[in-house]
């Protein structure tokens, strides 16, 4: 199995995702997280035919971290309206190449879409295709040669913290798309460590945290 479970029940899979692993849209044939999935619950629940599965929230290839799947269509509304309104507090750990300045902030950014290119720019907020991007960041302590930072993610545009951090000065280890020089172990130094949201059906608040791949330990840290 490419992914652990960190949570599961009638109504939810959460599960931490491995850097290099598509969430879900690759061609036929390749893997994805979706499809782990639901061979997953095929075999362990022994199920006949399709399975459903609703992805949540979804992590580019290279990230790693929590990812929420919903195993109901009532879950899959729910949680999506959730993320929708705002009402989950996302948080991400990421690995930079310097400590940033100011060591705490708030970042609000115009972006658009490149599809030609794979990739986001920020631009101006009259640009027909702009999007507001929003995040917080704080610096947590010095990791190696790196600096670890904490993020907390207010708004979900592709590609996000990867574009936004790069923009102000410091790219996240490994990612090449958006600017960084230093080579990470594997993937990008950046991972979805925790998500808190409501339970889409007990209505009980849930706070699902991942540990961080091995891939960090070089820099200091673990779990």
């Amino acid at each position: 199995m490419l992914f652990s479970v960190l949570h599961e029940d009638n109504h939810l899979l959460v599960v931490n995702k491995p850097a290099h692993l598509a969430t879900m849209g690759v061609p036929a044939g390749e893997p994805s997280l979706l499809a782990e999935a639901k061979q997953y619950i095929k075999k362990k629940y022994n199920k006949p035919g399709n399975v459903y599965l609703g992805i949540v929230s979804r992590l580019d290839a290279p990230v790693t971290g929590v990812v929420v799947i919903a195993r109901t269509s009532k879950a899959a509304a729910r949680l999506t309206r959730q993320f929708h309104d705002r009402d989950v507090v996302k948080r991400y750990w990421a690995l930079i190449e310097r400590r940033p300045t100011p060591p705490q902030a708030r970042l609000v950014d115009w972006v658009r879409k490149d599809e030609r290119h794979r990739r986001m720019h920020v631009c101006d907020a009259g640009h027909p295709e702009a999007q507001e991007a929003r995040l917080s960041y704080r610096a947590v302590r010095p990791a190696g040669a790196a600096t670890l930072i904490e993020v907390e993610l207010e708004t979900g545009r592709k590609h996000q913290i990867r574009l936004q951090l790069s923009h102000h000065g410091f790219p996240i280890l490994g990612d090449r798309k958006y600017g960084s020089r230093r080579a990470f172990p594997k993937g990008i130094a950046l991972h979805a460590r925790s998500l808190t949201f409501q339970h889409p059906v007990a209505n009980t608040p849930l706070e699902i945290t991942a540990p961080l791949p091995a891939a960090w330990r070089e820099f200091g840290l673990a779990s």
